[in-house]
């Protein structure tokens, strides 16, 4: 795909989550004075790793997992993804027995934790994707606690994975994003959070969700993408009020109170800027996945802005 002209509008591709909705509301609604317009398409995140893959867009937002297939064709921009701390996935189970009764779990590691992962051996998990920073976690946090691995990986929607733990149908389920404020409504408890699970190991932020833009657009425009989405979150967080309408409309039937909360957690200064220790979480992640087989090996500039 041609990379557009000037005053052409980008193709973007972010997901519905009120974390992306926040970030580029003021950018895709002109609010950031000199910014390129944008012409965006809303799927979810493990569509637009596929697209980013294909090369369809000029601008996505991607699971850092995916970035060793995409970056000859894509660079990662410094800002407008989510990384942060206390926000990573959670592996949960409908017996509380595989977990703590009070449905708060545990980090999944020290004795307890290592005695309740173990428990995972040979079982049915349930995962939203293959190509996701949250699986990676999971099979480096499996690797190291559950004994032999465990059993079948399914992939379902994000949306039937905690229905599928509540009924029986697998054993457990990993979630992402607003699930971490919803999951005891299905009855369900946590095993691990694999978050503090990366962090006690690193000592670094989670790498989630990363912004990449089309090497092809040249280093000026890249630059000017960069500048822009950090705008745009700037823009966010002086004027909250003014993205709510449009991350309500796409949030479809998210309690806004859970939005807020999702927006708290997932958007914060890595944000704005990935900075030293963002780009150390990146690699420290990718680098481990290419170490157990996961991913393919970046190359030493993979990660450089231009």
């Amino acid at each position: 795909m041609a990379a557009p002209e000037a005053g052409q509008p980008l193709r973007i591709a972010y997901s519905p989550c009120p974390n992306d909705t926040f970030v580029f509301h003021a950018w895709a609604h002109g609010r950031v004075a000199g910014a390129p317009p944008l012409d965006v398409t809303f799927a979810d995140i493990d569509l637009t790793n596929g697209m980013a893959e294909r090369g369809e867009f000029d601008v996505l937002k991607v699971s850092y997992a995916v970035l060793p297939w995409v970056l000859d064709e894509y660079a990662l921009l410094p800002c407008g993804g989510a990384l942060g701390r206390g926000c990573g996935p959670l592996v949960l189970t409908r017996d509380p027995g595989d977990g703590n009764g009070d449905g708060s779990g545990g980090d999944g590691n020290g004795d307890g934790g290592r005695a309740r992962a173990a428990g995972l051996a040979g079982k049915t998990v349930a995962v939203p994707s293959e190509r996701s920073t949250a699986y990676l976690l999971f099979r480096l946090w499996a690797a190291d606690l559950v004994p032999g691995g465990v059993g079948e990986v399914v992939v379902l929607p994000f949306h039937e994975i905690m229905p599928a733990v509540r009924d029986g149908k697998v054993d457990a389920g990993l979630v992402i994003h607003e699930a971490r404020f919803t999951y005891q409504r299905y009855g369900l408890h946590r095993l691990a959070d694999l978050g503090e699970y990366w962090e006690g190991t690193t000592g670094l932020p989670i790498p989630l969700g990363a912004i990449i833009a089309r090497r092809s657009l040249g280093t000026a425009r890249l630059r000017e993408l960069a500048e822009a989405a950090r705008a745009s979150v700037r823009a966010a967080w002086d004027d909250p009020v003014a993205s709510r309408p449009y991350v309500l409309e796409h949030a479809q039937e998210m309690d806004p109170a859970v939005a807020d909360q999702h927006i708290g957690l997932y958007v914060n200064e890595f944000t704005a800027d990935l900075g030293e220790d963002g780009y150390a979480a990146v690699r420290g992640l990718l680098t481990r996945a290419a170490a157990e087989g996961l991913v393919p090996p970046l190359g030493p500039d993979a990660l450089d802005f231009p």
